[in-house]
């Protein structure tokens, strides 16, 4: 049974997130486990609204930014994804993190 810890990355600083994701990929190839990414998702456009009041109706310009975002998967090696789970990163990047638990071709379903 593997598990595959796939771990998406975001953030509006796009320097700050590169850093982040390389040291990551450098880590887990030091560590000798396999690593498949970074794959960057096209960076997302955000506009938002800014009300002069707190009901909607007379605004400010809207408040643009752009998120981009990484994606790495980890092929088994769990000890290393409860690591990078639990290090400290900058404020200003989003890290998800998910678990899948993946059982060989051919195994019976109980």
């Amino acid at each position: 049974m593997t598990f595959v810890t796939k771990l998406r990355f975001q953030s509006g600083n796009r320097y700050e997130l590169e850093s982040a994701v390389s040291d990551i990929k450098s880590m887990i190839e030091r560590k000798g486990a396999e690593c498949k990414g970074p794959h960057a998702d096209p960076p997302e456009r955000i506009a938002v609204p800014q009300y002069r009041r707190l009901q909607p109706g007379d605004e400010f310009s809207s408040w643009d930014y752009t998120v981009y975002s990484r994606r790495l998967e980890i092929h088994g090696n769990d000890h290393i994804a409860r690591e990078i789970g639990h290090m400290e990163f900058p404020e200003s990047l989003h890290i998800e993190i998910e678990v899948e638990h993946k059982k060989p071709l051919g195994h019976r379903r109980d």
